[in-house]
């Protein structure tokens, strides 16, 4: 069925569909006859493929484009149709992704819907999915919601994680900005403790 609605959608979806890898189409296929069920064993081992989650960015962004983005003509039934299998796309992606890249893309796609609860789904499979290094590459995206979601996430980490990050001198900033966070808003005094010494060894090793 899926197969036939394809040529539908317009050659850019079809080509994206081609592309997909017969365990990724299954991945498609179940969440389009079952929405509401977890679709998390995207690999026959059951392990992370970060290469089905590559394809099913791609054909996420096709159907997107086909349906319009947040407008959707009530006479345009491929369109329609475009947008529902685009939504059952993101929930895999949701469920499955350890990818900041597509953390980004799920954000920003949600963001654009006005989609708030599907937007704090997101936040939280993002803080218990990616490394904080990669959450840190998140925080300092061009996106404003994203940033934003991302600091938030730094913030609520453990503050021995965040001071394993000050020794990165790409991640320090974000590090550092949700250490003060923590110092600041929540009076964390382990926050406070690290914060003294890391300006002390900074001046040390001056």
């Amino acid at each position: 069925m899926l197969a036939m609605m394809m040529e539908d959608f317009g050659p850019r979806v079809l080509s994206a569909w081609q592309d997909l890898r017969s365990t990724t189409r299954s991945l498609v296929q179940r969440a389009w006859q079952s929405p509401g069920i977890l679709m998390t064993q995207n690999s026959p081992s059951g392990t992370y493929d970060p290469r089905a989650d590559f394809e099913l960015s791609r054909l996420l962004a096709a159907l997107d484009e086909r349906a319009g983005g947040v407008r959707q003509s009530v006479d345009d039934e491929p369109a329609g149709r475009a947008r529902r299998l685009a939504d059952a796309c993101a929930n895999v992606l949701t469920q499955q992704t350890q990818s900041a890249e597509i953390f980004a893309q799920l954000i920003q796609r949600a963001h654009s819907r006005k989609d708030y609860a599907r937007i704090d789904e997101i936040a939280n499979a993002m803080a218990k999915r990616l490394a904080p290094s990669e959450v840190c590459e998140l925080a300092r995206a061009n996106d404003v919601v994203v940033r934003t979601l991302a600091q938030e996430a730094l913030t609520q980490m453990p503050a021995p994680v965040l001071v394993a990050l000050l020794g990165d001198p790409i991640d320090t900033a974000v590090a550092r900005f949700a250490l003060e966070r923590q110092a600041g808003e929540y009076g964390s005094e382990e926050a406070r403790r690290a914060l003294r010494e890391f300006e002390e060894f900074r001046l040390e090793d001056s």
